[in-house]
């Protein structure tokens, strides 16, 4: 088997078993799959397609640098990417792909299983089976449910900014259409077509957020609520360009934005936590036992445990360095833990090696949270990466889902970030899903990346007062309408929605937001309103069909990873039985129109019906 066809120059060759898989699979979808986390049968195939060769070329003795050369090739020649890309890509992220492929012993199956999730198949690995250990304390009883907060009480007001993705190369006029990952940058080129170039905003296609954007943000938000208690910073600053990154650069968009909101938000705590996109390459994040000099991860927690510093006491310095994650007593019984998040992140390749509770992070947070119970604390959580996401690994998520079941009592929210999309996640009792038990709050993204309006969260937070439940009371989204902005030639921020006002609803309790979920299975216009807050007002989001809002509303139920069979049965045959419903009434509307009906119960009562159930059952 040759790498190089002497007939060819440069063309590659493949294995039997790859040039098959090339033939099967929509590379361009592969592309679009991988940016944007919706991994499919597809992204399996290329995967395990693109996995198995680059083992077999690592088991035939090729070098490193032949193997980076066939991986920059691979990628070009089957343009998945534009040539400058795939060869960044290749210097980016080959050499740990080589290290770490060269130390499992799994084949393509279990690799990409592992990766990808569900839409991969579920190939048991006893290699990546584990369990964390709870310490043997009873649980305290389960109360029916959480009670009210009090309407009148005192309460904290949170701001809550994520996904800023500042880009320090955007130019207006740039390409905003490019064939890239990242556009909007003098790399970009001229538009071709004048609607196509970069807003002085910001735009609505492949581009991040420019630096007017942010400071324009920072500055409504310090001139608007000037009574912000805390703010909650959920992560991943720089930009998408993740071909070109730096290790240098990187840091000094971590420095920069830090010095920008220490400025802007001068004496008010602000508790971060790392995204994905902070390392270089992105979602690069060695546990600890990989402390070689040169693919150690200390050259980024060293730098955050420097700047958190502003914020956080020394204490936890520790953690910080050594995992990047920390726990805060905010209030005597009140408690932040912030955690990171890429080591449940199945594009973080070092986990191939050991996925074992990395930097032993959730052993600890059970560790807070059971002295946290013993002190009668109260713990909000933050993190980047939802632990119901597809980017989480089904191990890690199934474990953190029973820590949050075994101390329901003790935390009463959840934040993150890491979708752009304004959004919620549900957490119920692993043995009985008409218990739920804790609710995540998504916040929007600051970058409009991609077809979105820049946007950030207010909560109302439960405070101080002897009956506090520490429980989010309320909680707002702001936006800027790009589109606007761009025209007008100035932004305007505005509130777009308030949680308990748009949805009707008493509370924040995660009972609330279950009964939500179930109203907006049932209620069309309901749903549409979520839809439309779920982009943020967006004028370039696309409809949404039955199986679009199946994926929505199942996201919102599974706070467990790739677990969707478990928890969305009922959700997506409440849809389907709707849709069927809707279509049955179209149709017989399209047939009293021509007057070949009388009546809808005559028409209704008939079994011809039946089979049209069956049809619709077949392809709908």
């Amino acid at each position: 088997m040759l790498w190089y066809d002497a007939a060819a120059g440069d063309g590659l060759t493949y294995p039997p078993f790859v040039d098959k898989a090339l033939k099967l699979f929509n590379l361009k979808q592969v592309a679009f799959e991988i940016e944007n986390s919706v991994l499919s049968k597809v992204s399996c195939t290329a995967c395990k397609a693109g996995a198995g060769l680059l083992q077999h070329y690592i088991k035939s003795g090729k070098t490193e640098a032949e193997l980076m050369k066939m991986i920059a090739q691979y990628c070009t020649n089957l343009n998945i990417q534009s040539p400058r890309v795939c060869e960044g890509v290749a210097h980016l992220f080959g050499s740990e792909l080589i290290y770490v492929l060269q130390r499992v012993n799994l084949g393509p199956d279990e690799l990409c299983s592992f990766i990808i999730g569900d839409g991969c198949g579920d190939v048991y690995n006893p290699y990546h089976e584990w369990e964390v250990i709870f310490p043997p304390v009873p649980k305290p009883p389960r109360l029916s449910d959480l009670p009210m907060p009090m309407e009148a009480a005192p309460f904290f007001k949170v701001l809550h900014i994520s996904d800023t993705h500042y880009d320090p190369h955007y130019v207006e006029g740039a390409n905003a259409d490019c064939n890239e990952p990242l556009c909007c940058r003098l790399s970009s080129g001229r538009p071709a077509n004048p609607n196509a170039a970069a807003g002085k905003w910001g735009d609505y296609r492949k581009c991040d957020t420019p630096k007017r954007t942010v400071d324009n943000m920072l500055a409504h938000i310090a001139d608007t609520h000037k009574d912000i208690d805390y703010i909650l910073w959920t992560g991943d600053l720089p930009p998408h360009d993740v071909w070109n990154q730096t290790k240098q650069e990187n840091l000094e968009i971590i420095k920069e934005t830090v010095k920008q909101m220490t400025e802007k938000f001068p004496g008010v705590p602000i508790f971060p936590a790392l995204g994905n996109h902070e390392s270089a390459p992105v979602n690069s994040f060695p546990p600890p036992y990989v402390n070689q000099v040169d693919i150690s991860i200390n050259w980024l927690y060293d730098e955050l445990d420097v700047q958190w510093r502003r914020w956080l006491p020394q204490s936890v310095s520790h953690t910080v360095r050594r995992g990047a994650f920390y726990s805060v007593l905010v209030r005597p019984g009140f408690r932040i833990i912030s955690l990171n998040m890429n080591y449940c992140n199945n594009k973080n390749w070092w986990l191939l090696l050991n996925s074992t509770d990395p930097a032993t992070e959730l052993q600890w947070f059970i560790y807070e949270l059971q002295s946290a119970e013993f002190s009668n604390e109260k713990v909000h959580v933050i993190g980047h990466i939802p632990p119901g996401h597809s980017d989480c690994l089904k191990v890690w998520s199934r474990n953190f889902y029973k820590i949050i079941s075994r101390y329901e009592s003790t935390i009463t929210a959840q934040f993150y970030g890491h979708t752009h999309f304004d959004e919620f996640e549900m957490f119920y009792d692993p043995h009985d899903l008409t218990h739920p038990n804790s609710i995540a709050y998504i916040g929007p993204s600051v970058s409009p990346y991609y077809d979105l309006n820049p946007g950030y969260r207010i909560y109302y937070v439960d405070g101080d007062h002897d009956t506090t439940t520490r429980l989010v009371i309320d909680h707002e989204s702001w936006i800027m309408n790009l589109k606007e902005a761009n025209l007008y030639g100035y932004p305007i921020w505005y509130k777009l929605y308030t949680a308990r006002a748009a949805y009707n609803m008493k509370a924040l309790r995660p009972s609330d937001w279950d009964k939500l979920l179930n109203e907006l299975t049932d209620n069309q216009e309901l749903f549409e309103m979520y839809y439309k807050n779920y982009w943020k007002n967006s004028p370039a989001r696309p409809t949404c069909d039955a199986e679009c809002k199946k994926r929505m509303l199942c996201d919102c139920k599974s706070g467990r990873s790739h677990d969707r069979r478990h928890f969305c049965a009922d959700v997506e045959s409440k849809i389907d039985e709707g849709s069927s419903k809707s279509w049955k009434s179209w149709f017989y509307r399209g047939l009293t129109n021509s007057g070949e009906h009388n009546t809808v119960e005559e028409d209704m009562n008939t079994t011809s019906w039946g089979g049209l159930d069956i049809i619709y059952g077949t392809f709908g």
